[in-house]
């Protein structure tokens, strides 16, 4: 039995066959898999506004449902001054989607007695044995005090830890963050460097109290690190990526695949047009000595169906396991206390505010109430996204995975887009 309160467990996958190619391809119609292609039809004009506005330069669009895909749709250019289309092997920087990826890791290790949810981040991590939480002063003379709690792994995954985000622009917390460390992707050179100098850095709130998106996640990958004895970047290669053929998400591209990987782009923020930024993680062909946790993969959408697959098959994929299925039922319940939403238990921020109606997992979000959240997607669907407008989700009730790429970091029109997309899925879901 699935725990209280989680999706039922799903139907059982049918597996896509052996072997993986950079270009996802359709191997169903729509009507095979249940999908009405005249409904399906309305999302492209929709999609088509925000490209034509210059909110978007260009996106990917993948339907998977019972094993198959069904739809596959690439639309503008994955590098638009040097005139070069979206397609269906374009890699992406992924950026947040990267998360679930290493709370897997975590919980493969969880499985194997090398880590415990309950266990003090301090036992991998010493510098944590003696963090404070910030009480009152600007970022620069901090009133702190001594925790009380203990950080604990459970913390890491739900992000519940008290650790932010540079981003959030907030709280003084914040800005210490980018005091300590800028505004880079790679904060450190190496994720051990990271964590002892963040663990001077004081909390923004005592462990377990609030939730708050943050850098846990590349804490998280440091424990793995530290319980594995290997670096992140090999046990997430050797472990997950080997296993489930996802032959072409690293934390580099190699220089062949160069013109591969979409631009990068940022939104002007007088007209909302996204503009290339050139030489913010630029072309990513180039070994990298930070393998954040949080961040940092790049990735096909033929890839990351392949792990999403594996969670919707609780754990399985093509005769792969990599968790048991009760450890896959686990993440995806609400973890958040007295089974709340993100808003109700969190530190507002811009992200927090768009979680009505979905609580915390161990790594995803499920819905837990799609009156709230105004959704039409079954209770127990599950999602994350990345900073430059990716997202992926799982709906157990349905069999189906819905991937969407774009590249433009922290795009206003992100939400928009991805609430549309769930409204053109589900209404054309009717078989």
């Amino acid at each position: 039995m699935a725990a209280a309160g989680c999706a039922p467990p799903p139907a059982k996958v049918r597996d896509e066959g052996a072997g993986s190619t950079a270009a996802v391809k359709p191997d169903a119609s729509p009507e095979d898999i249940g999908l009405d292609s005249n409904r399906l039809l309305r999302w492209e004009p929709v999609l088509d506004a925000h490209i034509a506005s210059g909110a978007l330069k260009g996106t990917l669009t993948v339907i998977s449902r019972g094993g198959k895909v069904g739809y596959v749709r690439a639309a503008g250019s994955r590098d638009a001054e040097a005139g070069l289309p979206v397609e269906s092997d374009t890699i992406w920087r992924i950026y947040s989607m990267t998360k679930p990826i290493t709370s897997v890791a975590a919980m493969m290790l969880c499985e194997e007695g090398a880590l415990a949810l309950s266990d003090p981040v301090a036992k991998y991590i010493p510098a944590f044995g003696d963090v404070r939480v910030y009480s009152v002063g600007p970022a620069r003379a901090p009133v702190t005090a001594a925790a009380r709690t203990p950080m604990t792994l459970w913390h890491l995954l739900t992000h519940t830890s008290g650790l932010t985000y540079w981003f959030h622009m907030r709280d003084p917390v914040d800005e210490m963050y980018r005091l300590a460390f800028g505004s880079s992707e790679q904060p450190a050179p190496t994720l051990a460097d990271f964590c002892d100098k963040l663990a001077k850095v004081p909390l923004l709130f005592e462990p377990g109290t609030e939730w708050n998106y943050s850098n846990a996640t590349d804490v998280l990958a440091r424990v793995v690190e530290v319980g594995s004895g290997q670096s992140f970047d090999r046990f997430v290669a050797a472990r997950i990526l080997g296993p489930l053929e996802m032959r072409e998400t690293g934390y580099s591209v190699p220089e062949g695949d160069g013109q591969r990987l979409a631009a990068l782009y940022a939104p002007d923020m007088q007209t909302g047009r996204a503009r290339a930024v050139h030489g913010l993680d630029g072309p990513r062909t180039q070994p990298r000595s930070f393998h954040g946790g949080g961040s940092g993969l790049v990735s096909t959408a033929a890839d990351y169906l392949r792990f999403a697959r594996m969670l919707l098959g609780r754990g399985q994929l093509d005769g792969v396991r990599l968790l048991a299925p009760h450890t896959v039922d686990l993440m995806v319940c609400n973890h958040l206390p007295g089974g709340v939403d993100v808003p109700a238990f969190a530190r507002r921020n811009l992200l927090s505010d768009g979680l009505s109606g979905r609580g915390f997992g161990l790594g995803v979000s499920p819905l837990i109430d799609p009156v709230a959240a105004r959704s039409t997607a079954s209770r127990g669907e599950y999602t994350w996204g990345g900073a430059a407008g990716t997202e992926f989700w799982v709906d157990p009730a349905e069999d189906l995975v819905v991937l969407f790429f774009t590249q433009v970091l922290f795009a206003p029109v992100a939400p928009v887009v991805r609430r549309e997309l769930r409204w053109m899925v589900y209404s054309a879901l009717v078989g």
